[in-house]
């Protein structure tokens, strides 16, 4: 597996290894030593699959307390995948990264605790995956608003498809939770 550090220090994009020929591909997900290694402690407690339509977008997502971790990855179609650093206290505080995630290429993102992430849907559809540290807790369950001014994303889908939780999120600076910065 190739590891990626991205722009924003602890959020990972990898590439495994994949083992091809006429009769299709194989490849490794997940392997808990080696993911370990590289600094994807876990343990995962809870796997997730959405599949949304082209235009979706998803997010900003976090949980606060019971923060996740997420390893992500897109088994078909296309998605833009956005990490965005919601910890109180750290020096790269409201700083975003993307990246294309689908299924022609099979990377993953991993998106410690303490990150917002979304995606939107670049394809027709897509099948969207997530490992969690953590297990879904709605009481802990926030948002931030995907086209928060402070943070200028450049979502590539106008108009987006939205849920109504996701339409009215709070921008960053209105959030009344955000985890802190451990240093």
């Amino acid at each position: 597996m190739k590891v990626i550090p991205t722009e924003l220090p602890g959020v990972l994009l990898l590439e495994p290894k994949v083992f091809g020929d006429d009769r299709g591909f194989f490849l490794e997900t997940f392997h808990a030593g080696r993911y370990a290694d590289v600094g994807i402690p876990g343990p995962f407690v809870q796997d997730n699959l959405s599949r949304s339509v082209k235009g979706t977008l998803r997010g900003l997502h976090f949980q606060e307390p019971q923060a996740q971790g997420k390893l992500v990855q897109v088994l078909a179609g296309a998605v833009w995948d956005v990490a965005v650093d919601i910890r109180r206290g750290s020096p790269h505080f409201g700083q975003w990264m993307a990246v294309e995630l689908s299924a022609d290429n099979k990377r993953q993102l991993w998106v410690p605790p303490g990150f917002a992430h979304g995606f939107c849907v670049l394809s027709d559809s897509a099948d969207f995956s997530y490992k969690c540290t953590e297990l879904y807790a709605p009481n802990c369950e926030h948002g931030i608003a995907w086209n928060d001014p402070d943070l200028g994303i450049p979502w590539p889908v106008n108009p987006p498809l939205l849920s109504p939780k996701d339409a009215r999120a709070p921008r960053l600076k209105d959030a009344p939770v955000l985890p802190v910065f451990a240093g």
